[in-house]
């Protein structure tokens, strides 16, 4: 037996099959308009909708580690309660079984037909939704082409007394298939790529329906792996969706162990009334488990919340991403009360933009990467506040409005525009410190100083101007415009002092580069915080608003 060959092209099979379906699912994602996230934000309203969004995502990407990592970084950034986040993750284990299914259909003979018109869509059409197509049907085909490199390699193993020893061994031994197919999907990351070999296997009768079903019930522990690395430094709530994850699929792993005689007669059965091919068997073994654990479990989602609160415990510290202020039904009934919890959700916008910049400061000098991720985070709920806002000011702008509001209204859209500025700028700070740290430029210690100082002055003046945001401060929005003229002068002093350092030798060139983008970034927040100080002067020359 020529083992070399025999692994060679296994592994050359199973390389063709990861990139196909990554290349697919990421086709499949495009078609969909990259609204994903959004998908899972809107419409996970109660755990039954969450499963039936997980299903749809997760066959949309091919990927029930892909949904599940977006559904941790959703829960962690405040998005999804993790309730709703189990039921997505329950949704998920159900939607991975499609490609099991696509798996099961004997379009294997169509292979080089497809890859032909795929390359044809994606390398003789400009248009980029024909190109999304071609991606598609080129991922589908490699997918095949894939899977019958790893048939073609493990044919051999019909002569092996050694394998033929183990898949007997694996139908007494059935926590052994267990194991295998736990380790299995953990060594190749990917359930789909499991079921896959393991359906080429069952389809050559190299392994047992009693062999294969076991592994089948492993493959949904290992998949789990992917969500416990993505959860690693999350939040804790994240960490709880991830555990909750492995325990929805251990528990019914357990449950299926318990009725495997059962379930193994069930899928004989169906084979023998559907007449259906070895892999199909199989395809309807992976969707029945899913399928069937999820209306276990189902009603049960408050217990297993509850459970991996026990296993992860700690405080829950999530950013909230939704706004808390806005009540759409405040806007026909009183315009001004409207118009004042606007100002509030404006003023928790600003708390994040003060939040985000003190998280720059914070990696600027640490390094930790930390303060990177949560400042990621504080610029999209910035981002989204600025959407929810902006849509209830417009929708507050169609009704009649006192000309006092009227000046407050428009005040705060310049507000919104002002805050959302500074989350750029402070996001732009952190990717120039990264940068920093990738070409391996070093600040002096001086520099380090001056920039902690500039940092400091120009943190207290977007504090202040939260503050007088929210008490409608004239004094606290003087007090702003002058530390405005401190923050001017004290850029101008540094930029001095650095073609200072240039020219003596005591700073290179590549550092300064950095140096003074991070000042210029400064003061143009402080900029911003003047035009809030300033709209706050506007609005309170005649009459303070409460």
């Amino acid at each position: 037996m020529d083992w070399q060959s025999m692994i060679f092209q296994f592994l050359g099979g199973l390389g063709l099959f990861l990139f196909a379906i990554k290349y697919m699912g990421d086709g499949l994602q495009k078609a969909a308009g990259d609204r994903l996230r959004d998908i899972l934000d809107k419409f996970t309203t109660n755990p039954l909708m969450g499963v039936l969004v997980g299903i749809v995502v997760t066959v949309l990407i091919q990927s029930s580690s892909g949904t599940t990592v977006i559904t941790i970084g959703l829960v962690s950034a405040g998005f999804m309660t993790l309730r709703q986040a189990i039921g997505v993750i329950m949704g998920a284990n159900i939607g991975t079984t499609v490609t099991a299914f696509i798996i099961g259909f004997d379009v294997g003979i169509y292979s080089y037909p497809i890859l032909a018109l795929g390359a044809v869509l994606l390398f003789f059409f400009k248009k980029s939704s024909i190109q999304t197509i071609g991606q598609i049907l080129f991922g589908l085909a490699g997918l095949f082409l894939g899977l019958e490199m790893m048939g073609n390699g493990m044919k051999p193993l019909h002569n092996s007394e050694s394998f033929i020893d183990l898949t007997v061994r694996l139908s007494e031994h059935p926590i052994l298939g267990v194991m295998i197919g736990t380790v299995m999907t953990v060594i190749v990351q990917s359930s789909s790529a499991t079921v896959g070999i393991l359906q080429g296997l069952y389809a050559e009768s190299l392994i047992s329906l009693h062999g294969a079903v076991p592994i089948l019930f492993g493959e949904n522990i290992g998949t789990t792996i992917t969500a416990l690395l993505a959860s690693i430094g999350a939040s804790v709530v994240a960490r709880r969706a991830a555990a909750s994850h492995v325990l929805f699929n251990v528990v019914g792993t357990i449950i299926f162990m318990i009725l495997l005689p059962l379930f193994t007669n069930y899928v004989v059965w169906i084979a023998s009334v559907l007449n259906l091919e070895p892999k199909m068997q199989l395809a309807f073994a992976h969707g029945t488990f899913n399928v069937i654990n999820t209306i276990i479990q189902l009603p049960f989602i408050g217990l297993i919340a509850y459970v991996v609160t026990k296993i992860v415990p700690g405080e829950d510290a999530t950013i909230g991403y939704a706004s808390k202020h806005l009540d759409k039904t405040l806007i026909d009934q009183s315009a001004s009360i409207a118009l004042g919890q606007a100002k509030q959700e404006v003023v928790r916008m600003g708390e994040f933009a003060v939040s985000g910049l003190q998280e720059s400061l914070d990696f600027l000098l640490t390094g930790e990467r930390k303060h990177v991720d949560i400042t990621i985070q504080l610029e999209e709920v910035i981002n989204n506040l600025d959407r929810e806002i902006t849509e209830y000011l417009v929708e507050l702008s169609q009704g009649s409005l006192s000309e006092i509001d009227s000046k407050v209204h428009y005040s705060l859209l310049q507000n919104i525009r002002d805050i959302e500025r500074i989350g750029d700028h402070f996001e732009n700070l952190v990717e120039l410190i990264q940068s920093r740290e990738v070409n391996r430029v070093k600040f002096s210690e001086v520099a380090t100083q001056e920039l902690n100082e500039m940092y400091e002055l120009v943190l207290d003046t977007v504090s202040l101007a939260v503050l007088a945001l929210d008490r409608q401060s004239k004094d606290f929005a003087r007090e702003i415009i002058n530390n405005e003229y401190r923050i001017d002068e004290l850029e101008r002093v540094l930029r001095k002092r650095h073609i200072y350092r240039v020219n003596n030798g005591e700073c290179s060139g590549s550092a300064g580069i950095f140096y003074v983008d991070i000042i210029s970034n400064l003061e143009r927040i402080g900029d911003h915080a003047v035009n809030i100080a300033e709209s706050i002067l506007e609005v309170n020359s005649n009459e303070s608003f409460q």
